[in-house]
């Protein structure tokens, strides 16, 4: 079975790389399945990181249903699962703060402008090139950024007004609430958490996720706790898809959202080719990076014309996809049906579900996207541990683009340093 390797660089879809080398009926039950095991998993998490990313949870949906058929149907990896990410929440929920949704619609259209140039001038592979360090530590530095997001939520703190978007204010604006933590808020929380790690250690098979926000929701109806949905905060969700539409485009607020859709940019195509990497090291194939990143460009351009978030190639799905037997793209393709037809069919169902619940869950995501132990190897060496260091105080006290910029400097410095000493 060839790897791909040498048609690496090319703009040709994997999903007709695969219907062209015959895809039959045992293939095509393989994939339905595996995108019902997907979609399962996206389901609850999707709208958990709508609702962390300050966004309606149908805007997360539109990404996930929108952008996953897209990148499967034209990106460059035969198992990448596209939707929104939790990486992205905290640039989502500072861009919603400080532009409205209608700011971050077209954020995310100019970033996914951005992303198609950058995929057709052929320049995506050069985002192999970020310092493992750099990488390392803007994602330890995020997911402390949105546990930090999920604390109101998480313990039912009575917040009046939006709560700022770095992590030491939110921390001191939070601090005065504490002594009125809602204990039901905490329960359901607390336990939906709690079954999360427990099936994803006993009964690793099972839809963990799902499986804890439907006891928590079921618990809440039953006993009629006195804690937030998503019906009593958002009203509920639509049945089905918007009518696509351009967001509300001015010269000024292009100039005002560029610095953050070039955030968005950087961000997805790291995200994006990282995924791609750890599917390929997962099933012995090379996906085609220049194509990825275009797939990844046309979907969120996608996204944003129906009122999604952004959209990126997602490492937990992209690995669930794998381990369920995906055999092509078909399966991301599935999975996006999958979450459609939820949408037509059973909307009404989640006005139930307690946000207590969905902030439970993302704590699970934040605990599994930071990279502990790869965290504790690189701070045994200094050049990686500056670099390392560097990149989460400022990805934590800052911005992720500050972050990233900043480690990837010091990284360069540290490599002219240490090749000028060696050549003395």
């Amino acid at each position: 079975m060839p790897d791909g390797t040498a048609t690496a660089h090319q703009f040709t879809p994997k999903l007709k790389t695969t219907l062209t080398e015959g895809y039959g009926l045992g293939a095509l039950r393989k994939d339905v399945l595996a995108g019902l095991t997907v979609a399962i998993v996206a389901l609850p998490l999707s709208m958990a990181i709508g609702v962390a990313s300050g966004v309606s949870p149908e805007r997360a949906l539109y990404a996930a249903i929108i952008g996953g058929f897209l990148v499967s149907a034209l990106g460059g990896s035969r198992y990448q699962i596209g939707g929104p990410a939790g990486a992205f929440i905290v640039l989502v929920s500072a861009t919603v703060a400080q532009h409205g949704v209608e700011g971050l619609l077209l954020a995310v259209l100019m970033s996914g402008l951005m992303l198609v140039a950058l995929g057709l001038s052929g320049l995506a592979r050069l985002i192999k090139y970020v310092p493992h360090a750099v990488t390392v530590g803007f994602t330890c530095g995020i997911a402390v950024t949105i546990l930090a997001s999920q604390l109101r939520d998480f313990a039912g703190l009575p917040v009046t007004g939006a709560e700022p978007g770095h992590l030491i204010p939110k921390l001191i604006a939070l601090a005065p609430a504490l002594s009125s933590a809602n204990a039901y808020a905490l329960l359901l929380s607390v336990g939906s958490a709690a079954i999360i790690f427990a099936l994803k250690r006993w009964r690793p098979s099972w839809p963990g996720m799902l499986i804890a926000v439907v006891a928590a929701s079921s618990v809440a109806a039953l006993f009629h706790f006195p804690v937030e949905t998503i019906g009593t905060r958002f009203g509920g969700l639509p049945n089905g898809l918007p009518w696509p539409q351009m967001p509300t485009i001015t010269w000024s607020l292009v100039l005002d959202l560029l610095p953050t859709a070039l955030s968005f940019t950087l961000l997805g195509a790291v995200e994006s080719l990282l995924s791609a990497k750890i599917a390929d090291g997962m099933t012995k194939r090379k996906h085609r990076y220049n194509m990825e990143v275009l797939a990844q460009g046309i979907a969120n351009v996608a996204s944003a014309v129906f009122g999604g978030i952004s959209v990126t190639g997602t490492i937990a799905r992209t690995a669930t996809n794998i381990r369920a037997g995906a055999v092509s793209p078909v399966s991301g393709i599935v999975h996006a049906i999958f979450l459609l037809a939820f949408l037509l069919v059973a909307a009404p169902l989640a006005n139930a579900i307690p946000l207590a619940a969905l902030a439970g869950l993302l704590v699970v995501v934040c605990w599994n996207m930071a990279e502990k132990e790869e965290f504790a190897h690189l701070l045994r060496h200094w050049p990686t541990a500056t670099v390392l260091l560097l990149t989460f105080g400022l990805t934590l006290v800052f911005d992720l683009t500050i972050g990233i910029i900043a480690g990837c400097v010091a990284s360069a410095a540290i490599w002219f340093a240490g090749s000028r000493g060696k050549s003395a």
